[in-house]
């Protein structure tokens, strides 16, 4: 026996305990992937083998477990052997399993060493634009506000009600009308104003309805009487009715598109609202399809319309596909991108860099990329989560144990061997 095998071994052992310690340093960083030294013998065309070597370090890349957090850029990668695809500002590519993701001062998403987390961009349209993944960045400036275009409106009105004594219809006194509810629209600017509808009865399942904006009076186009100058509302007594504005109702209580009714496709139009405050003058419809005549209380079942001001982004979520969801100040939400996500045939040939990313090579293979969802290869996204370490603490402190042993066998063999050459020294 020569000095090469223990010394192998030793060489081996080291290895091996280099990477457990490795594993153990990094029982708690997010994303991390344990590895494990693979051994092979050595032989030189005799039969006794001339020791060990490494044969190679190979990482295990199953998940894993998936652990809470409160920040919303926290995101894991779930059944699934997807990565994160990150690019650098001079845009090299890398991926990872790490999920902490935060924002620099231009917007984008970045990890702790500065990547940018990839993904498609939305179109002009608010839609996700797909086409080659390009660095996220999030919108600094506000949303610009939308005019209202659709009120969709449903009420009860009472069918047990009686016909005003007090006409013609004074928007400034209750006993003209039976019922009256308000919602607020916006113009083009954002500013908001308060859009108020009257029904009055005029017959047996007969009504009349009646508007007003900011207390100014409708004409029956829609438009305004006189643009407001002064400051509240004026006192004018009779309002115009609402284009179209005539509602009947059939022996059942619902609305009805026959006579009286002058409803077309449940719609009520208005045209030419104008604020004469800069903004554009407004058209649209108030959709009262649905509305019922029952003899129960006037009450609204429903009242939506589709206008908002301009909003600041105040939080934002990712979501399971992967979309990128902001929220405003102004109540509204719009998709700001969606992450892609990327895998590999032989996850085990990417090259470790650091930073808990790797890289690409030949024996990786390439990249496939795509969106995350349930049942897809890549993996479904959870926000608010993270991918621990998949490090098993015990088996590693098992593994130390054999590792030790191991180095001082090897040690006792290059003991024995020296022991044995002094031996052969002392016989001279």
């Amino acid at each position: 026996m020569g000095f090469a095998q223990g010394v192998s071994g030793l060489n081996a052992a080291a290895s091996n305990l280099d990477v457990i310690g490795n594993n153990i340093a990094n029982s708690g960083t997010i994303g991390f992937k344990s590895g494990s030294v693979q051994f092979s013998d050595v032989y030189a065309g005799s039969r006794a083998g001339l020791g060990t070597q490494v044969a190679g370090v190979f990482q295990n890349f199953s998940s894993g477990a998936v652990q809470s957090s409160t920040r919303a850029l926290d995101v894991a990668i779930v059944d699934g052997e997807g990565f994160f695809r990150l690019a650098s500002p001079g845009g090299e590519i890398a991926y990872s399993r790490n999920g902490q993701f935060d924002v620099d001062k231009k917007g984008y998403i970045v990890n702790a060493s500065g990547l940018r987390l990839t993904g498609y961009q939305v179109a002009a349209n608010g839609t996700v634009a797909g086409g080659s993944p390009t660095a996220l960045q999030l919108p600094t400036g506000a949303m610009a506000p939308a005019a209202t275009q659709d009120v969709a409106a449903q009420f009860n009105i009472d069918s047990r009600g009686t016909v005003p004594a007090v006409t013609p219809f004074d928007a400034n006194n209750s006993a003209s009308y039976n019922y009256s509810n308000t919602v607020t629209i916006f113009d083009s600017l954002g500013n908001s104003h308060e859009l108020s509808t009257f029904f009055v009865k005029t017959g047996v399942n007969a009504w009349s309805s009646y508007a007003t904006a900011d207390g100014y009076p409708l004409t029956a186009a829609g438009a305004m009487v006189a643009p407001p100058t002064g400051a509240g509302p004026p006192t004018v007594a009779n309002s115009g009715a609402l284009a179209d504005g005539k509602l009947g109702f059939d022996a059942n209580g619902l609305l009805t598109v026959a006579a009286p009714s002058t409803l077309v496709g449940g719609k009520m139009s208005l045209s030419g609202l104008d604020f004469a405050n800069g903004s554009s003058p407004m058209n649209f419809t108030v959709d009262v399809a649905g509305t019922t005549q029952f003899g129960t209380a006037n009450d609204v079942k429903k009242l939506t319309q589709d206008g908002y001001k301009a909003g600041q982004l105040t939080t934002f979520a990712i979501n399971q596909d992967g979309t990128v969801t902001g929220k405003y100040s102004n109540e509204q939400s719009k998709a700001l991108g969606q992450v892609v996500l990327s895998s590999f045939v032989n996850p085990g040939g990417l090259q470790p860099k650091g930073d808990n990313v790797w890289t690409e090579t030949a024996a990786s293979g390439q990249p496939l990329t795509g969106t995350s969802g349930s049942g897809t290869k890549l993996g479904a996204l959870v926000g608010g989560a993270l991918e621990a370490s998949n490090v098993d603490l015990t088996a590693e402190l098992v593994n130390l144990i054999i590792a030790q042993r191991t180095y001082q066998a090897n040690a006792q063999t290059v003991k024995t061997q020296d022991q044995v050459v002094q031996a052969l020294m002392n016989m001279r």
